[in-house]
């Protein structure tokens, strides 16, 4: 896996390569016409390997099970792909630009035996269909992480695991973020580098109606990336707003106000199923009823 100054970093075609080339120019200072006629006389010289310490902490932050498909965008010189195949029993492909880097691979595949199950295509990350994943990589610029959002979002089905290395989502926060030592790493004065780990969640925005123990409830959910806020209309007290609203996937929790089960707070924990939520809801951990809701047409 790779950032690759002149391909698989840039947002779209052509643009940010030159702030990457103005990034690395600094970083291994470097003139930066140097380093652009460099990389113009061989786009195989100026790409940016992942350090193995940080491919691995990311292969572990993402739980890849076997018969899972990985897919790494800005695939690079391939290593993750095929250290999924290997090390975890996945399948997948990665996306890269650079011919030389992709017949690379694809050469390395079938020297470690997983040529079935590792492959390396030429294409713009931007025209790859990923739909299929269960687990996206991304060593990417910044503004190429954001312009991959919404499809991002849009394309992977809840529960799906997206992991980038030192670049985030901006307004979308991981799930869990970590630091991983690096001494191989060749860009920067840093040894280290930022590992981030999102789970797609499952789109619950709307108008439910709850049901517990014996009651109905209008419940309202609004929700920005994984964290719900809303509301939940209880007779004899009006509205009522619901807190810790949170999403992993399709698993769900959120903390509901005295009055609808006793006097005291609870917590639903559930599921998502489509236009259907099930669960039970606790109390200091201990259960104390089943619920379920349905989403209002």
């Amino acid at each position: 896996m790779s950032c690759s100054p002149l391909h698989d970093c840039r947002p779209g075609r052509g643009e940010g390569s030159s702030f990457l080339l103005l990034a690395l120019a600094t970083a291994l200072s470097l003139p930066l016409a140097a380093l652009a006629q460099s990389a113009e006389e061989d786009l195989d010289t100026p790409y940016v390997p992942t350090p193995e310490a940080v491919l691995k902490r990311m292969l572990e932050l993402a739980e890849v099970k076997p018969g899972e498909t990985v897919i790494d965008l800005g695939s690079g010189d391939g290593r993750l792909v095929i250290t999924a195949a290997l090390k975890y029993g996945a399948h997948g492909f990665g996306v890269e630009l650079d011919p030389l880097l992709v017949e690379r691979s694809n050469e390395s595949a079938r020297r470690a035996g997983v040529a079935d199950r590792a492959k390396f295509l030429q294409q713009d990350l931007f025209e790859t269909d990923f739909r299929a994943a269960d687990v996206l990589t991304l060593y990417l610029l910044p503004d190429v992480n954001l312009a991959l959002r919404p499809k991002i979002l849009a394309d992977l089905k809840p529960g799906a695991r997206v992991v980038s290395h030192d670049f985030g989502m901006r307004e979308w926060r991981p799930d869990a973020m970590e630091t991983v030592q690096a001494p191989d790493k060749t860009v920067g004065l840093r040894k280290e580098s930022t590992v981030y780990l999102w789970v797609v969640p499952a789109k619950v925005e709307g108008s439910w109606e709850l049901e517990i123990g014996k009651r109905k409830l209008p419940l309202e959910l609004r929700q920005q990336y994984q964290l719900l806020s809303g509301s939940v209309s209880v007779p004899g007290h009006g509205s009522m707003p619901i807190s810790g609203g949170r999403l992993r996937g399709e698993a769900l929790r959120i903390a509901l106000p005295g009055g609808i089960v006793g006097e005291e707070p609870i917590e639903l924990v559930g599921r998502v199923a489509g236009d259907a939520l099930r669960g039970s809801a606790r109390r200091e951990g201990r259960e104390i009823a089943s619920w379920s809701a349905r989403r209002r047409r």
